[in-house]
């Protein structure tokens, strides 16, 4: 398989000028395993953007199906996929599965790219002492930005999907961090630029909180300590892990923490995107 797999549904549109504001919807889905509970949450925000994480392409688990592209079909979006793992425990020799970041559009897509970031934890490579079968979650690839082009009506807006490791230390986390914000740098900075995922840490910590800022972004959901995933039992409360930043000559308004939803095992959040 492509790195990189992309999809077309979005009708053509004739404007003139960019709309006021942009609605971005970052989510961390499960693999779509509840993909209708997805797909209804998701049409009923009406989003020009999705960045999602934990998106299956031809898993057992998720019936063989390409979820981004049939989210993308339903919404008639534009969509690019990014390849993070393959599945061994998901699919076969003949039929791989993979997983891996999805960003999706009303509008053009354009240059999809990968970071894969320099420093894993490896946790996921097969080891030959582990049975191939599904508690143990084999796969090869490691964690990635999904890097894209959104042309809204000439002008352009750069998204960075992030999936960062949920294994390992907050500073294994932290330095892939660092590879996205020292990446951003090649934009100017008057293109507005999108930086949204899972993150796998509390980015209201000192040391996440003054690199971004440093890098000239901000926090676009302003939402405090809300949870974005659900408490897990008596003993261990949700974690505020999910975060978008924003840079350039626009405003993040209207964030938003969806605590409602529960078609994932994290809560979608919202914001505009103003200029």
């Amino acid at each position: 398989m492509q790195e990189i797999v992309t999809g077309n549904f979005a009708p053509f549109k004739w404007v003139l000028w960019p709309p006021r504001s942009l609605r971005i919807v970052d989510w961390n889905i499960n693999r779509g395993q509840q993909l209708q509970g997805v797909i209804e949450f998701l049409a009923s925000t009406n989003a020009d953007i999705l960045i999602l994480q934990e998106v299956d392409f031809n898993a057992r688990r998720t019936h063989r199906l390409n979820i981004a592209q049939e989210i993308a079909r339903k919404l008639e979006m534009d969509y690019v996929f990014g390849c993070e793992f393959q599945e061994l425990v998901q699919g076969s020799k003949s039929s791989p599965a993979y997983h891996g970041q999805a960003t999706l559009s009303k509008w053009p897509i354009s240059h999809p790219r990968l970071i894969r970031f320099s420093r894993q934890s490896h946790f996921w490579q097969p080891r030959w002492f582990l049975p191939n079968i599904e508690p143990f979650q084999e796969r090869l690839g490691g964690r990635i930005a999904l890097v894209a082009h959104i042309n809204v009506a000439g002008s352009k807006v750069v998204t960075y999907n992030l999936h960062l490791e949920s294994r390992g230390s907050d500073a294994l986390r932290i330095s892939q961090l660092a590879e996205v914000l020292s990446d951003a740098t090649c934009y100017d900075t008057e293109c507005p630029v999108i930086v949204a995922g899972d993150l796998n840490l509390d980015a209201s910590s000192e040391a996440v909180a003054s690199a971004v800022e440093k890098a000239g972004f901000q926090d676009a959901v302003t939402a405090p300590h809300i949870p974005t995933t659900p408490a897990r039992g008596l003993f261990e409360g949700g974690r505020q892990i999910d975060w978008a930043f924003v840079r350039g000559p626009v405003r993040a308004c209207s964030g938003q923490v969806h605590r409602r939803v529960k078609a994932s095992d994290h809560y979608p959040i919202s914001f505009r995107l103003t200029g």
